[in-house]
């Protein structure tokens, strides 16, 4: 579990794929998920843009 900044705790996951990793981060407050999907050998990159799409979704949803 992780903490974004301003978000409050987000569960983060990974599953690989052959040579792609699946990243999904849940937001615990309010139960929204998304995932985003990436090279193996970049999980922090592919964690960044699930954590940047778990803001917008949170966002649109205001």
């Amino acid at each position: 579990m992780t903490t974004g900044d301003d978000l409050g705790e987000i569960i983060v996951e990974f599953v690989r794929n052959g040579p792609y990793v699946k990243c999904s981060a849940i937001h615990v407050a309010t139960g929204r998920e998304v995932s985003a999907m990436g090279p193996a050998n970049e999980p922090k990159a592919v964690e960044r843009v699930a954590i940047a799409k778990l803001r917008r979704a949170l966002e649109a949803g205001r």
